[in-house]
């Protein structure tokens, strides 16, 4: 989906409440978060709607243990491209998000261009994406790879 700007409304209490109870549990019921904001259903159901019309709410996600699907390691590979132009720029991130095991493409400001967050089943499943997929790409100046320890979630943003 392209990034476009919007313009977009500040959120009332009732909004804030909403994607604080979603953010918690975004499986939670309708009834039941109309419950927890103080609202009837359906106008629960409506401000819901309109969060994801706005483009508050982008998406309902399930979070996955990894290593239970054969994915137990995890890197974040910076990557920096061989020139900051438009073609080489746009070449990248297309294809970096539909690279094998890519969980999240970030473009950065800094040293690096990229950081790539890629889930593998071993260390030669992550040396062959950074020789056969990374390194192949024409944009491709250079990575450096970090291996990832644990992940320790984050707290809810403040809203």
């Amino acid at each position: 989906m392209p990034n476009i700007p919007r313009a977009r409304a500040a959120l009332d209490e009732t909004d804030r409440t909403i994607v604080r109870a979603l953010l918690a549990n975004a499986r939670m019921a309708n009834n039941a978060l109309a419950e927890l904001v103080g609202i009837a259903p359906s106008t629960c159901l409506t401000r819901v709607r309109a969060l994801r019309e706005r483009g508050v709410i982008r998406g309902y996600h399930a979070e996955v243990d990894l290593p239970a699907v054969g994915l137990s390691l995890q890197a974040m590979i910076s990557v920096r491209l061989r020139a900051h132009t438009q073609e080489q720029n746009g070449s990248f991130r297309a294809a970096a998000p539909d690279l094998p095991g890519v969980l999240a493409v970030f473009h950065m400001a800094g040293s690096e261009d990229y950081l790539l967050h890629v889930a593998v089943a071993d260390p030669e499943a992550l040396r062959r994406f950074v020789v056969e997929h990374l390194t192949t790409h024409p944009a491709v100046a250079q990575t450096r790879t970090n291996l990832v320890f644990e992940r320790i979630p984050g707290a809810t943003p403040p809203i």
